[in-house]
């Protein structure tokens, strides 16, 4: 394991200062871009919500640079275009989050669709450009996982707040907290905890799950069918989540 990067108070002070100062850049150019005309019922301006997101992100990615990947990565890695995608779809979902403030009605509801679209393409292609120009981090992977949980609450909240996706529908967006909580709990309790096998349905279903949420996003589309769809989209995801609590618990097996 690499050597924790120790922190003085006045860099952590520094380190927030930077994060909120672009955070709040970056809501006045989204106040500008996004006239009220266009949200006239909106509780507050999405640029607040989005400013916030993207500073607790530009924060989240601050300490996590202080985690050894400047020791186990070249600079070039750590700063090149895969982590690039992977902030810019974070960055769309921050967007994505902006319109749990917005009323379904609004002129520019077509926009989360389009974010979180747009984020579930640029998914697919960070970890394949980190591969194929050799720049696999331990920060991309930790980003990557981020942002994939971001996303999944943010946008099926929007989803369930303009009644495109009912309510249950949020036990996805609670399922991976839930799953680290009671690993967790487990350890605490002094329990063993084992590694998960190696498997690719999770990533598959993950897959899945954005497409339908995207399409539910769409202003369009027909809300009884996705209604009706839903258990059926939900229902492997929290299988799955179910299955890995299983197998770290030793109840299906174990892995080291």
């Amino acid at each position: 394991m690499g050597t924790q990067i120790e922190r003085t108070p006045v860099q952590s002070v520094v380190h927030v200062g930077i994060s909120l100062t672009v955070g709040i850049a970056l809501t006045a150019v989204l106040f500008v871009v996004v006239p009220e005309r266009d949200i006239p019922d909106a509780t507050v301006h999405p640029a607040v919500v989005t400013g916030a997101c993207l500073a607790g992100q530009l924060l989240y990615l601050s300490y996590s640079l202080d985690a050894s990947v400047l020791v186990q990565s070249p600079r070039s890695a750590v700063f090149g275009i895969a982590n690039a995608v992977t902030l810019l779809r974070g960055a769309l979902y921050a967007v994505v989050a902006g319109f749990v403030v917005v009323p379904a009605e609004a002129a520019i509801a077509w926009v989360p669709a389009a974010c979180y679209g747009v984020g579930v393409v640029l998914d697919q292609l960070d970890g394949t450009i980190a591969r194929t120009v050799g720049q696999e981090t331990t920060l991309g992977t930790r980003l990557d996982q981020a942002f994939d949980t971001f996303g999944f609450v943010v946008a099926p909240l929007v989803a369930v707040l303009w009644g495109a996706l009912p309510v249950y529908y949020l036990a996805l967006s609670g399922a991976r907290y839930a799953f680290v909580g009671a690993v967790w709990l487990r350890r605490w309790r002094g329990g063993t905890v084992y590694s998960l096998p190696d498997s690719d349905l999770g990533r598959y279903l993950a897959g899945l799950q954005m497409v339908f949420i995207t399409v539910a996003l769409v202003p369009t589309a027909p809300t009884a069918y996705v209604h009706s769809v839903a258990p059926l989209a939900l229902a492997p995801s929290i299988a799955v989540f179910v299955r890995d609590y299983y197998h770290v618990t030793g109840r299906l097996g174990t892995t080291h």
